[in-house]
């Protein structure tokens, strides 16, 4: 397992490294280039001077070498200040280095937010806790539910409870965020008055009130899938020679469930709800947007939005390695809980 363990992480750094690469590449285009120059300046520059501010700060250097310079494998380069002549920070608001200095990824240092005027990591950081928060809530209902669903449809395949909870599985699925998320809002927000339809102060304070909607409207989409895969696996389970042999032997059918069927039931259901986690960045990106709630998904939106270049990068850094992550927890989870793949 631990060989393992150390070949996965090794291709995931090396995953990291090409994707990384490739979304650099991607961003530094020059349209983006040029746009981010003209935000930051005035619309009506001359193409002279907005190819002087993109050469003033840095953009223009070799692209290997502003990736390594991103990377912290090389040292970054202080711009000159075309005033003075002497050597100055890309940007004021950051704690960019005035002397050629180790400065990356690697070390801590993820750039300057040209949106925020402020560091990515003060600016990123910050929103991935906000989204961990709206995640951990997400999860914490989904998932109990879900199983619940697809264990009591899965135990009594083809009645009424069966067929009554897989169709509202289904429909569940089938309903994306920004559907369920608006109809949501007029029952709940509009209509009942229950629930705040913008869960912006959510930032100030979690509550009930400002926070269940984005919750609810992420939560319900995963159910339905998760349920399913559940469903599946127990009536497959239950098929099984060992649990007819249980079921001779004297043994109640819910202990039969309980002690014989769950486990091995739970095994698919594990790496799905894993998944989940990459599906759930991309799910909060729409969300948060819709409920104004600032956290990963909204900065995202806010960085590409306005040209961010370091923004974007870094948001690109987080989602890599979190859907790498959940793969590894996903595939070693999975050797635990199935003892074929573990002794092979």
């Amino acid at each position: 397992m631990l060989s393992f363990i150390i070949r996965r992480l090794g291709t995931m750094a090396l995953t990291m490294l090409c994707l990384t690469m490739i979304v650099f590449f991607l961003i530094n285009l020059e349209p983006n280039l040029k746009k981010l120059a003209i935000s930051q300046t005035e619309m009506h520059t001359s193409a002279e001077q907005l190819e002087d501010w993109l050469v003033n700060h840095g953009y223009r250097q070799n692209f290997f070498v502003r990736y390594g310079q991103w990377l912290g494998l090389l040292p970054k380069q202080p711009v000159t200040d075309p005033a003075t002549g002497k050597p100055t920070q890309r940007f004021t608001f950051c704690n960019d280095p005035v002397v050629p200095t180790f400065s990356g990824v690697l070390e801590g240092d993820f750039g300057c937010s040209t949106k925020f005027k402020t560091t990515v990591a003060s600016k990123l950081f910050p929103a991935l806790g906000a989204t961990g928060i709206l995640m951990f809530c997400v999860l914490a209902v989904m998932v109990p539910v879900s199983l619940l669903i697809g264990i009591l449809a899965g135990m009594r395949e083809g009645s009424r409870t069966d067929r009554v909870l897989s169709v509202a599985s289904i429909a569940s699925t089938a309903t994306p965020e920004y559907v369920s998320g608006v109809i949501f809002t007029v029952i709940f927000a509009s209509w009942l008055g229950w629930l705040n339809g913008s869960a912006a102060s959510a930032s100030q304070g979690i509550t009930f009130y400002n926070f269940t909607l984005p919750v609810m409207t992420l939560a319900i989409y995963g159910i339905g899938y998760i349920a399913r895969m559940t469903r599946a696996s127990m009536v497959e389970v239950m098929t099984q020679q060992y649990i007819r042999t249980a079921r001779l032997k004297g043994l109640s059918f819910g202990g039969v469930v309980v002690k014989h069927a769950l486990r091995n039931a739970l095994i698919a259901p594990f790496t799905v709800i894993m998944l989940q986690f990459p599906w759930l960045l991309t799910g909060v990106v729409i969300v948060e947007v819709m409920f104004r709630y600032q956290g990963f998904g909204y900065t995202l939106v806010e960085a590409a939005g306005n040209n961010d270049i370091d923004l974007l990068l870094g948001c690109s850094l987080v989602s890599v390695f979190i859907v790498l992550i959940t793969q590894l927890i996903s595939d070693v989870g999975y050797a635990f809980l199935n003892p074929r793949i573990r002794v092979q």
